[in-house]
């Protein structure tokens, strides 16, 4: 059997790999990215203090791939043809057997004017060193700060980082006296999350905002972004020689140019709780790519769910799996919902950090709690070390 999988950072290098390894010689994994590097995404938020440079938190996969018996081909996925089983590529087409479609989010800049060519966006390298740079000119001449996410937007947690970070810089260059420092969001309140928040957390957020005088505003989106200044949809504008925002995630231009994928409006791909594809038993979906189902109604300002590298990660894992049952004439498949993944993050908040913990991702749950650690932000640092660990060793296999 033929697998070919497209996208290869958290969720296709682990469905490669896993695959790989479950299916051994019996089983040609073909993974198709325009990258041969992997990057620990999470780690992006501290790129801009120099607390980590871009090769620190990056390794080349297309070796590790190889090595593990995995065919790396470094190419653009231009389009799939479902009914054919052809995947059209930059460096020509690969047929296939069974396809995972684990390519990630796209970012939509375009969801308020001035968003693109005002506000800095941490969420790739060069947005993180660009982000570094507009810092460094901040410094010789500072005044107000906007950091927040967008109207849409689901990426809660890497915006909350950066906002504590930034505070964290800004006494450690003792600047914090002459910066006004404000956080905007489209939650309904302050730690929601896109998972209708944990006990205790808005309380906790709350507190933060007043220990660090950080002012905040909820429920508000982006009406524009100006050099010197944000509107919100709410009428007010606020000041900002420097803006960081989490704009909102949409499918990649390879499921766009796809019709024959029905995805939906966002370009998200429609599965089942065993991340088949509804339309095609040939299909998966992992990852970002997967269109998640919200269980809650947003407030006035639209925003939407997580899609954080814990769930990609078993996501791949489950799809690896299923594609492995069929391979032997198994028809009992493994489900398991986005939203019954368990929760597991680790937000840091300037050299502190709260850890969040759940059983599921989405209400209703068993348990959900936040543990603040005020000390030094030692979980976040671990769990890079191991991931990055586990993941350079090709030890897919580990939680």
């Amino acid at each position: 059997m033929k697998t070919v999988i497209i996208g290869g950072n958290f969720a296709g290098l682990t469905a490669a790999l896993e695959l790989k390894r479950k299916g051994k010689n019996e089983h040609q994994v073909v993974l198709i990215d325009k990258s041969p590097v992997f990057l620990f995404i999470p780690s992006l938020i501290w790129v801009p203090f120099g607390r980590r440079e871009v090769k620190d938190i990056s390794f080349r996969k297309d070796e590790l791939l190889r090595k593990k018996g995995v065919e790396f081909m470094n190419a653009e996925a231009i389009l799939v043809d479902p009914k054919k089983k052809i995947v059209a590529t930059s460096q020509g087409d690969v047929s296939y057997d069974q396809l995972v479609i684990a390519t990630g989010p796209k970012v939509k800049y375009d969801v308020a004017p001035g968003v693109r060519e005002y506000a800095h966006y941490i969420g790739t390298p060069n947005g993180a060193m660009k982000t570094r740079k507009a810092l460094e000119d901040f410094k010789k001449d500072p005044g107000p700060i906007v950091i927040g996410a967008t109207q849409n937007a689901g990426c809660m947690g890497a915006a909350y980082e950066f906002l504590f970070n930034t505070e964290k810089w800004l006494r450690e260059q003792k600047i914090r006296k002459k910066v006004d420092l404000y956080w905007i969001t489209p939650e309904t309140f302050l730690g929601h999350f896109g998972i209708e928040g944990i006990k205790g957390g808005e309380t906790m957020l709350k507190s933060f905002m007043k220990m660090f005088h950080i002012h905040y505003r909820t429920e508000v989106g982006i009406k524009e972004v100006f050099k010197d200044r944000v509107e919100l949809t709410s009428g007010e504008v606020l000041p900002s020689k420097f803006t960081m925002l989490m704009p909102p995630f949409v499918g990649v231009d390879f499921v766009q140019n796809s019709p024959g994928l029905h995805a939906t409006q966002n370009g998200y791909i429609p599965v089942t709780n065993d991340y088949r594809h509804v339309d095609y038993p040939d299909i998966w979906a992992a990852g970002i790519a997967v269109d998640v189902k919200l269980p809650f109604t947003p407030g006035k300002v639209p925003f939407s769910g997580p899609k954080t590298g814990y769930p990609s990660d078993e996501t791949g894992k489950i799809v690896a799996e299923n594609i492995h049952r069929i391979s032997i004439g198994k028809t009992r498949l493994k489900e398991k919902a986005w939203g019954k993944i368990p929760g597991i993050c680790v937000m840091d908040a300037g050299k502190k950090e709260v850890i969040i913990l759940s059983d599921t991702l989405f209400k209703p749950r068993k348990f959900a709690v936040m543990i603040p650690n005020v000390f030094y932000d030692f979980s976040k640092i671990l769990f890079e070390k191991y991931f990055l660990w586990k993941t350079r060793n090709g030890l897919s296999y580990l939680p």
